[in-house]
């Protein structure tokens, strides 16, 4: 079985860090709170060379936030866009970017997994989430294309995580609020060590 898939499809070698990674520059990641994170994001309607370099950056910002996925919102932006770079739960790494993307409920028995689950922008916080254990997204490409992204494990979490922040939705709010407040005590404990360890890998990156 191929042990990468890029934009959906399997390639035979992947580097290390995406390609757009080495084009793009580190932008700040929001915080939950900021308006941006918490209302449905605008459809992309132009493809060019702003979203192809917004896509860069928001490459090279989640390689250096150490994430598997990251949406536009998350660095301010308002438009329905992700990328990621995760892998599933058997060691196969998937890594993209999707414009426009709607959420299926794939047919049939869903199995819901309640693991444990974080974003970027809510620093240092860790919290089990329940989500169906597979996920197809369906969106665009850079160029407008179409695109169908099928993910089982960790990999659907991601897509269902991310594409979640495209709808306005950060993943607090599937939880209770005992968890929440929990999640946000988490934050303001470690989120001072999860900036510096950024600000490390920022410059390990551009070295």
């Amino acid at each position: 079985m191929p042990r990468v898939f890029v934009q959906g499809s399997p390639v035979g070698h992947f580097p290390r860090y995406a390609p757009e990674a080495g084009r793009g520059q580190v932008r700040r990641v929001t915080e939950v709170g900021e308006a941006v994170l918490h209302k449905p994001c605008r459809d992309v309607t132009e493809f060019g060379p702003d979203l192809a370099a917004l896509i860069d950056d928001m490459f090279r910002t989640m390689y250096v936030a150490e994430g598997a996925g990251l949406a536009a919102n998350q660095v301010g932006v308002g438009l329905r866009l992700f990328v990621y770079d995760c892998p599933d739960d058997d060691g196969v790494r998937h890594v993209g970017h999707i414009v426009n993307p709607v959420l299926e409920t794939p047919m049939g028995e869903r199995r819901l997994l309640e693991e444990d689950e974080g974003c970027l922008s809510v620093p240092g916080a860790v919290l089990a989430v329940p989500r169906p254990d597979r996920a197809v997204v369906r969106g665009q490409d850079r160029d407008g294309a179409p695109v169908v992204v099928e993910g089982t494990g960790y990999f659907a979490r991601c897509l269902a995580h991310e594409t979640d922040h495209t709808d306005g939705h950060v993943y607090l709010d599937r939880l209770s609020n005992r968890d929440k407040k929990d999640a946000l005590r988490q934050m303001t404990a470690r989120r001072d060590e999860v900036y510096a360890r950024r600000a490390a890998r920022a410059a390990a990156l551009s070295a």
